[in-house]
């Protein structure tokens, strides 16, 4: 059984029991439950749902394991002959999750 969920902009297939890295998801804190019904497509293996944009009734609960950051990411900006550098830097907020339950 797994399910592709929709969140921070972004597509992810989730089974039960996997977990994942997502953009920070705000009001969430450590060791909560969150349900997601931002759900794109189920399956069960016998039949498949796909949602017109969203399967209605399903939705995904996962805890949340952890609010962390990414690793630093470095912007070079640089115009040849001109003498312009700009060295910047970004720490991407993610949130950690353990799926926990696909309910239909």
């Amino acid at each position: 059984m797994y399910a592709i969920i929709k969140t921070g902009g972004k597509q992810y297939k989730v089974e039960e029991g996997s977990s994942l890295v997502v953009d920070k998801i705000d009001e969430a804190k450590k060791s909560q439950k969150i349900v997601i019904k931002e759900v794109l497509l189920f399956s069960d293996g016998q039949k498949t749902l796909v949602g017109r944009p969203m399967v209605e009734g399903v939705s995904v609960t996962a805890k949340v394991i952890s609010q962390k950051r990414a690793r630093k990411i470095l912007v070079f900006k640089k115009k040849p002959k001109k003498g312009y550098k700009k060295l910047q830097g970004h720490r991407q907020y993610l949130t950690e999750l353990e799926i926990t339950r696909i309910s239909v």
